[in-house]
């Protein structure tokens, strides 16, 4: 058994000021005020774009990441429409065989308890039984699923077994609206804590690499919620 922090990393080339002079071009489009493009006008450009949401403008550009989470998790991600997934197969992979260390990995739990609002307030003693019987669970599944694997059945069957908090990895590809639409959402008190913590994450990358597009956002979510 292995036990892995949740984790992203962006595929697509991120420059934030090239992607804002994309944004600034289509929208110009619509007023034809191509001639008022400069160096820097990008940025209010696309400030205002965002501010009086006409957030059409800005579904001319994709985003792809490949995250690193629970199988729960994923459940989640993929309910987003407007969006191309990519998703590593417990069908086909065969995690007892040496490619995968002939053992389950697992997205650790730590995280989600730290921002779950009952279980947080939870004395420490008692969190710490939470996380062994979480331990416990994972390790009987793993040891199910390698029992059935050398009895001959198919990692499509013997998947049966594994619960949510088996390790996945999904490519998503979303435009950024539907990334501002994902962050809405997943970053919310409301989502369930794990996706928090995976979409913080990516969200405090995305507004580190990518001028204003997702500043309300990260000040919504990460700044107001002292998250960081």
């Amino acid at each position: 058994m292995k036990v892995v922090s949740p984790a992203f990393e962006i595929l697509t080339p991120i420059d934030g000021i090239e992607i804002l002079k994309t944004i600034e071009a289509v929208g110009r489009t619509c007023y034809k005020s191509e001639d008022k493009i400069t160096d820097d006008s990008c940025v209010n450009f696309v400030q205002g774009i965002i501010n009086r949401g006409h957030e059409a403008v800005i579904e001319h550009y994709n985003i792809t990441v490949r995250l690193t989470n629970d199988r729960g998790v994923s459940h989640e991600e993929v309910r987003h429409r407007i969006a191309s997934y990519a998703q590593e197969s417990t069908r086909y992979c065969n995690y007892a065989k040496d490619k995968f260390g002939n053992e389950i990995t697992y997205i650790d739990i730590r995280g989600g308890m730290e921002l779950d609002p009952k279980v947080s307030k939870l004395d420490v003693a008692i969190q710490s039984q939470i996380y062994d019987e979480w331990v416990d669970a994972c390790l009987d599944a793993e040891k199910h699923y390698n029992k059935m694997i050398s009895l001959g059945a198919t990692p499509q069957i013997a998947r049966s077994v594994l619960n949510n908090s088996t390790k996945t990895e999904i490519c998503i590809t979303m435009n950024i609206r539907e990334w501002r639409h994902f962050f809405d959402l997943r970053c919310s008190p409301a989502a369930h804590p794990q996706m928090r913590e995976i979409a913080i994450m990516l969200l405090k990358a995305f507004k580190t690499m990518i001028p204003v597009v997702f500043d309300d956002l990260y000040k919504k979510y990460v700044t107001d919620a002292k998250t960081e």
